[in-house]
């Protein structure tokens, strides 16, 4: 497989190993005692700089105390910084430097595991493309002997993107067997991913706060009033380190009051089956007296685990080739309907975008589509069709920047200016006067609204344009009449079909309820500002069909002579986006990566890729869109064989699709038996070095084999269950591996190192001294159970929890914050 770096351009002929961006750093109060403070050129600029963004994340500080910094330690703010990466020899150290010349931490980031390098979740602080980088003792310097995370926040998307996947090839990557297959620098490699959902609440003014491992993680809004409040907010944790518990830390506040823990609940992530999601009612626990526990309420949470197998890519050559045989729209159709997978729609497509070919095949997809539709040019392209979902998935995928410079300042002063607009005098109960001035109110906002989408309509990515002249053409084709006579002459419809998607299901859903893609901070807006919204929403979206009467409510009409006026300037803002262009725009940002910068990173990705071995190699994501195709693929893998379990007892109709279903599972299985078969390699191996008189030590000392010095860590002893060589396979068909288990068997607590189906060897039980640092990682080879989510009422540690301790125990490097376990030295090798 030619390296996937090939299609960049050489930036330059040297050699260049040190990398400069200037970012946003998060400092605590505790981190910067030691540093002084920032250079104050202008009072009077300073004082106008404290009212902006960070100042509106502590909006009337006197009836709510949940700000920024709660649960990061106490109080913290942000700083510029410049951010150095410099490599020397095997080592790469990230240099963080304050005012210029402050040296506030050196990270050592061959040191690092991959999953300490991860994005941080929107809501953690309200901002976009922040990177935490996430430390233990050892593995940097820093004058403030913080165990902090690092935080740090990149100009726009793609800087970070690109430092990420920069960072990532220096950091280790997370393999097992490295000693025992060379060939391929290790076995496969694991992927966790963490997806809890949050529900109820108590009947006060309420937040949640969701730690994992101890670690602030992400946090909810803020629900005011009485009553059970609903989030409805989702989060997701992806490529996370070994887990073990999920803690909701449960918030309470009052006017004038510091905010309080109510409560919270710890759930234990290792006894869910992998690929499920669970539902259900979990205790909101109060420490009371004595070391009691009262029990305040209960939150009602979905949650998914995920733990995959990650083979190198060409294990997946069969699956792939099935997957290029057809349009991926129709596995996502067919895959759909007959195996009930709904959660594979990015994979899949992730995969189209690797090959390139992604825009083409959505355009065969829909001339299909339109080709076949019996329905009339009103209804069409507005029901929520394999089509319209991947539209969506397109315009999300490639469109952020462009949504962003649309409407995302105009939309953030409107909230920041708490701007409260009713048109309707029954809902507001004013005077005639009072509704006609709230009706140029929102005339005027709607014209702020408009003039910035406007003005940005060259800006809208090529992808994005190709898809919407498809859509143009095809309706034009489709729908044109020419009989003059015919009653239904509307020459809009091709206008109309591209607004259905750039406005309908783009920009009008996310200007009604902008928390959800992050353009708004901290909490839902007030009712009345949402109410803005919604009007502002309903108004842009009549423009966008180009109908300035048809108003349905009578109170709207005064905004008829803005629609009447405008729809001209929306005919020519929907032809510019459905005209694709030679080159795409520059994206709508003064904080671009330099071409040049990039590209160096870039040069030294595909310099140091291509000395690396297979599955190294394959750890490093893609840019621009940090894509890892096998691990896409093991997603698919495990989502068929958990969906095909049943899949006999489902009608089957014997056409094609059944076939083409039928094969798409073989291949699936095909890659199942090779994740089976390394992972019985591996633990066959393991077994017979523990025979061996004398078992050398396979994990490596530290973090990094490359450093002997190391001291050794204190050795407990731990019982597995492991593998003999001697036993022969029967012929039954294996089981799904610990990762996704299949619907029986469970592990005891005592063996839940290592668990395997019989089919393929005998278990047999042995005595090993490990280290303790090197604890089970993440149970890759364990069965988690299978029929149970344990209490949150029994736990080790009490309320609250807060984020990361900042003491290490002694004489180790980190024994009590990170649990590795047999299988953990296989990673380093």
């Amino acid at each position: 497989m030619s390296s996937p770096w090939d299609r960049y351009a050489t930036a330059s002929p040297d050699d260049s190993r040190e990398f400069l961006v200037s970012v946003e750093l998060y400092i605590s109060n505790a981190a910067g005692a030691t540093l002084r403070k920032p250079l104050a050129k202008n009072k009077k600029s300073d004082k106008r700089d404290s009212a902006g963004e960070d100042a509106r994340l502590k909006e009337k500080a006197s009836s709510t105390w949940l700000s920024l910094q709660r649960g990061l330690n106490g109080a913290g703010h942000w700083r510029s910084a410049t951010c150095k990466l410099l490599e020397e020899g095997e080592r790469c150290l990230l240099n963080v430097y304050v005012d210029e010349s402050i040296l506030y931490q050196t990270v050592y980031i061959h040191l690092l595991n991959q999953s300490d390098i991860r994005q941080a979740e929107t809501s953690l602080f309200y901002r976009k493309d922040c990177l935490g980088i996430f430390c233990i003792a050892g593995q940097r310097w820093t004058p403030s002997n913080t165990a902090e995370p690092l935080y740090i926040q990149f100009a726009n998307a793609d800087t970070c993107a690109t430092w990420q996947a920069l960072l990532k090839s220096y950091a280790i990557p997370e393999i097992y067997g490295r000693w025992f297959f060379p060939l391929d620098g290790g076995s496969y490699r694991p992927s966790n991913n963490g997806d809890p959902n949050d529900g109820d609440g108590g009947d006060v003014d309420v937040s949640c706060e969701i730690h994992l491992n101890d670690i602030l993680c992400s946090r909810t809004t803020v629900k005011r009033g009485l009553g059970s409040p609903d989030w409805h907010e989702s989060f997701s944790f992806p490529g996370l380190p070994p887990f073990e518990n999920l803690d909701v830390v449960v918030w309470k506040e009052k006017k004038l009051h510091k905010p309080s823990i109510l409560g919270m609940t710890r759930i234990a992530l290792g006894n869910f089956r992998r690929g499920d999601t669970v539902e259900g009612f979990f205790p909101v626990m109060q420490a009371g007296s004595i070391g009691t526990e009262v029990q305040v309420g209960d939150l009602r949470l979905k949650i998914r685990v995920d733990e995959e197998i990650i083979l190198p890519y060409s294990s997946y050559a069969g699956l792939l080739k099935t997957c290029h045989a057809r349009n991926f729209l129709d596995w996502m159709s067919d895959l759909e309907n007959r195996l009930k997978l709904k959660n594979i729609s990015t994979h899949l497509m992730a995969i189209a975008v690797a090959k390139n070919n992604v825009i083409e095949q959505v355009q065969k997809y829909a001339s299909r589509e339109v080709d076949n539709s019996s329905t009339s040019h009103q209804t069409l392209f507005r029901g929520n069709t394999t089509l319209t979902k991947v539209i969506e998935l397109c315009m999300t995928w490639y469109g952020k920047a462009f949504l962003e410079a649309s409407i995302g300042n105009v939309l953030r002063r409107l909230c920041a200016e708490k701007v409260a607009i009713e048109v309707d005098p029954v809902r507001s109960g004013k005077s005639t006067k009072d509704v006609e001035r709230n009706v140029e109110q929102l005339i005027y906002w709607c014209q702020e609204f408009w003039n910035q989408i406007y003005s940005v309509r060259t800006e809208c990515p090529n992808e994005m344009r190709i898809l919407f002249q498809t859509i143009r053409r095809l309706v034009e084709q489709r729908y044109n009449r020419p009989d003059p006579t015919a009653i239904d002459t509307n020459t809009n419809f091709r206008w109309q079909s591209v607004s259905a998607f750039c406005f309908l299901r783009f920009i009008v859903p996310v200007s009604s309820i902008p928390i959800y893609l992050g353009f708004v901070q901290v909490c839902l807006p007030p009712l009345p500002v949402q109410r803005s919204l919604t009007l502002i929403a309903k108004v842009i979206q009549s423009l966008a069909n180009l109908n300035a009467t048809a108003q349905k409510e009578a109170f709207m009409r005064g905004v008829q002579e803005f629609l009447k006026n405008s729809v001209p300037a929306m005919i020519d803002y929907i032809a510019i986006v459905s005209t694709p262009v030679e080159e795409n725009p520059p994206p709508h940002t003064s904080g671009n990566m330099n071409r040049h910068d990039r590209l160096n990173v870039v040069n030294a990705l595909r310099q140091r890729t291509s000395k690396m071995t297979v599955l190294d190699r394959e750890s490093v994501p893609i840019l621009p869109h940090l894509l890892d195709i096998p691990k896409h693929l093991a997603i698919i893998t495990s989502a068929v064989i958990r969906s095909s379990r049943d899949l006999s007892a489902r009608p089957r109709t014997g056409d094609d699709v059944d076939l083409a279903v039928d094969e798409f599972c073989s291949k699936c299985f095909e890659v199942e038996e090779e994740a089976l078969r390394r992972v019985s390699q591996l633990a066959t191996k393991l077994a017979s070095e523990s025979r061996r008189p004398s078992v050398p030590d396979i994990s490596a000392t530290g973090t990094d084999h490359h450093h002997d010095n190391v001291p050794h860590s204190p050795l407990s002893t731990i019982t597995s269950t492991v593998i003999s060589a001697a036993a022969p396979p029967r012929r039954r068909k294996p089981s799904r591996p610990s990762t996704a288990p299949s619907p029986t068997g469970s592990s005891s607590p005592s063996r839940r190192q290592m668990f395997f189906n019989d089919s393929l060897t005998s278990p047999q039980t042995f005595t090993r001294t490990i280290p303790n640092d090197q604890r089970a990682w993440g149970g890759h080879m364990k069965a988690p159970s299978t029929d149970s989510v344990p209490s949150p009422i029994n736990r080790d540690i009490p309320i609250p929890v807060r984020i990361p301790r900042t003491t290490e125990p002694p004489d180790t490097d980190d024994a009590g914050k990170r649990k590795k376990g047999l299988l953990r030295g296989i990673l380093r090798r």
